[in-house]
């Protein structure tokens, strides 16, 4: 798994963006990468794709230092791979089938395989229905459906998932929690988000940036009750802490445990 150790990253111009990071991802199978905007966390997940290297410090795959070689990131973006904030930075193809088929084929794999990982992809992403229609008809939560299906497709160990939900309504924020929860029972999976009760409900374990600094981290119910860390990072209270907070009843991971408890007390 990856481990990010003391990096630090300097634009061109000298202003430091990332200062002494260290995550251990092996800590959770959904790990959460929080943080204001602007506190580095699409620039850290940069990092770990070896789209950008670190002026100071390492990123390591399975206890290994990266290399930034073509041929060693080529593998190592087989087993690593990111599903970037905005889906349009990765739909190639003019057809969903073809564009997520396009890294398998680029790798020169059968097209019986193609066709097998492809269709499993776009069934675990919910993407099948609209399998053949043009990239240009979807709306932009079906564009995040494909854009996670192309890294489903190449079988990935580790996915990076950066503000999976935003610009998403309500509806297809559920719909992307629900792929999320499920691909994780095969791979590991780290998130990128501002959005605190996303965080809560799927992660298992989080890391809080601020100001380019690891400001604090720990188990997702733990860390959302350090108030003063949440303040100084900027950062809301998920709704069922608030409750929690507020009507003095158990804290709730999720909506569903909620709303058990109030059938069982209703009872």
């Amino acid at each position: 798994m990856i481990k990010v150790e003391a990096l630090e990253f300097k634009y061109e111009d000298g202003t430091k963006v990332l200062d002494n990071i260290n995550i251990d991802l092996n800590k959770g199978k959904i790990v959460g990468i929080v943080g204001a905007n602007g506190c580095g966390k699409s620039t850290l997940f940069l990092n770990i794709m070896g789209i950008l290297k670190p002026n100071k410090g390492c990123i390591k795959y399975n206890e290994v230092e990266i290399s930034y070689n073509k041929k060693y990131l080529r593998e190592y973006r087989k087993m690593v791979n990111i599903v970037f904030q905005d889906p349009e930075k990765q739909l190639f193809y003019s057809n969903v089938y073809d564009d997520v088929a396009f890294s398998l084929r680029n790798l020169k794999i059968c097209e019986d395989e193609v066709k097998a990982r492809v269709d499993r992809a776009l069934k675990k992403s919910g993407a099948y229905k609209f399998k053949d229609k043009p990239i240009h008809f979807l709306s932009y939560g079906q564009k995040k459906r494909v854009a996670i299906a192309g890294t489903l497709a190449l079988d990935s160990k580790v996915i990076l998932l950066d503000e999976p939900t935003s610009g998403l309504d309500p509806y297809m924020t559920k719909e992307i929690k629900n792929i999320v929860k499920e691909i994780s029972t095969e791979k590991n999976i780290v998130i990128s988000s501002h959005d605190m009760d996303l965080i809560y409900d799927v992660c298992d374990y989080v890391y809080i940036l601020g100001k380019g600094q690891i400001l604090g981290e720990g188990y997702t119910e733990e860390v959302f009750l350090r108030e003063e860390l949440l303040k100084m990072a900027l950062l809301e209270k998920p709704w069922l802490v608030k409750l929690h907070q507020l009507l003095g009843v158990p804290l709730f991971k999720n909506e569903e445990q909620l709303v058990s408890y109030g059938i069982k007390k209703n009872k």
